[in-house]
């Protein structure tokens, strides 16, 4: 990790492996915890594969979807970690995502307590990474990590 261009996270999940993967592979599920609460998410497309799309939108008010994400999946390793990027569209072309390009690691490894979850954000340059904390990264993906906890744990 380099702190000038990157960001990280990390949380104990009381849940299995298993239930915390599925919950970022099933769209289903994925639909449940992937916005920020209260906005809704729907997910268009979650192709699971090296070069696959990974397309969502989001709603405010539950009735009208606009574009949310369009990034393509670098590396899926089942279990284990999903790597994906939005400078990549679904349809493989170069793009300029609002509000920043990013390439996003999910990590996850068995710990005694359920699973131990890992975001690594990384950024092109130290402007782009300022503008994701200006915009409120920590809260944005901290909600959304405490979502994903949260469901996957009522499951239990």
């Amino acid at each position: 990790m380099n702190p000038d261009l990157d960001f990280a996270l990390e949380r104990i999940i009381r849940a299995p492996r298993a239930t915390v993967w599925s919950a970022w592979t099933d769209p289903a599920k994925l639909a449940r915890w992937w916005v920020p609460a209260p906005s809704r998410c729907r997910v268009d497309r979650l192709d699971l594969r090296p070069g696959g799309a990974f397309v969502t939108r989001l709603s405010d008010d539950g009735a009208v979807f606009v574009p949310h994400m369009d990034a393509c999946f670098l590396a899926v390793d089942d279990l284990e970690r999903i790597v994906f990027t939005n400078a990549i569209t679904s349809a493989w072309r170069p793009a300029n995502p609002d509000p920043v390009a990013m390439t996003a690691t999910i990590a996850l490894d068995d710990h005694p307590d359920g699973t131990r979850y890992r975001t690594l954000v990384r950024h092109g340059d130290p402007a782009s990474r300022a503008h994701h904390e200006k915009i409120g990264f920590a809260t944005g993906w901290g909600t959304v990590a405490g979502q994903l906890a949260a469901f996957t744990e009522a499951t239990q």
